[in-house]
């Protein structure tokens, strides 16, 4: 039971990184391959101010937020003028620069990284297991919410069009440049926010957790499950936590087994396993409308 829900919290987890991705890559069209580095920065904040200065679990998770918030907006201040193909090199390229942070700065506890973060407490009961789903599990679903709340806003009506076509959305008077940073603070913060309970679900944090390869299975989870929708961050985020458990006999052969998947589904089923005009959204589609709604819940013909 304890292993279950072990696996269970790191798939709550990782489904909430997928999701604050999903605000950038999905809505905005933005390929952001440094999406590890923000939530290894939570992480970080997390590990020193609980290990180091004794912060407690709710104030560290939004000092950790802010911190992934602030380092979102830097990184989005210097690359987000940049169109997709170089904005992809400059997030790739962030990765490496956190990573290295991290191995040489004393604050971040060097190469080594940060052991025996004390579990976190909330209401005088200290966590295990189960507090931890729980706890993943609700910030999964305010993160969720937040994608949702943006996807129905103005802010989503602009992302999308930013998504389309960039040049259109300018020529239309859009500050481009503005509401793709906005979206990228947003997901940054609720990337800071899971980085923050993995920290503490972990009791340590080292470098090469946060590197090139996470940020890599993080965009492999969106795209699996189905880019620009909630629905698949999650499947995809579940089903790549699942696998390495599935096949834990053949655990080297782990970034193969991802590769193979995500070759396969981008074959079968570029739209993810349950995306928008996937083979699961077109079999919902044949029942929706006969209610009045579309796939995505909207109001459609009758």
């Amino acid at each position: 039971m304890s292993y279950i829900l072990v696996v269970a919290v790191t798939a709550a987890i990782f489904s909430t990184v997928t999701v604050s991705l999903n605000i950038v890559a999905g809505y905005a069209g933005q390929p952001n391959l440094g999406q590890s580095a923000i939530f290894g920065i939570g992480a970080y904040f997390t590990a020193v101010l609980a290990s180091n200065h004794g912060m407690s679990f709710l104030p560290n998770l939004v000092v950790s937020a802010v911190m992934a918030a602030v380092a979102g907006a830097l990184v989005g201040a210097i690359s987000l003028r940049l169109r997709e193909d170089f904005f992809a090199i400059v997030t790739v390229g962030l990765n490496f620069v956190v990573v290295a942070m991290f191995q040489t700065i004393p604050f971040f506890g060097g190469a080594t990284g940060i052991y025996s973060i004390p579990l976190p407490v909330l209401f005088g009961r200290e966590f295990g297991n189960e507090e931890f789903l729980i706890t993943a599990l609700v910030l999964l679903a305010f993160v969720s919410w937040v994608s949702w709340a943006i996807n129905r806003s103005w802010l989503g009506g602009m992302l999308l069009t930013i998504s389309e076509d960039e040049l259109v959305a300018s020529s239309l008077g859009a500050p481009v440049a503005k509401y793709k940073g906005v979206a990228f603070v947003v997901s940054s913060a609720c990337a800071g926010l899971a980085g923050s309970l993995y920290a503490y679900f972990l009791s340590a944090v080292t470098p090469e957790t946060f590197g090139f390869i996470g940020s890599l299975t993080i965009m492999a989870m969106l795209i699996i499950g189905g880019n620009g929708t909630i629905r698949g961050s999650i499947v995809g985020a579940v089903l790549l936590t699942l696998i390495p458990e599935l096949f834990r006999f053949a655990s080297e052969y782990r970034i193969l087994i991802f590769g193979l998947v995500l070759v396969l589904v981008l074959r079968f089923q570029p739209q993810g396993l349950v995306g928008d005009q996937s083979w699961f959204a077109r079999q919902v589609g044949r029942v929706l409308p006969r209610r009045g709604l579309t796939p995505t819940g909207k109001v459609g013909e009758q």
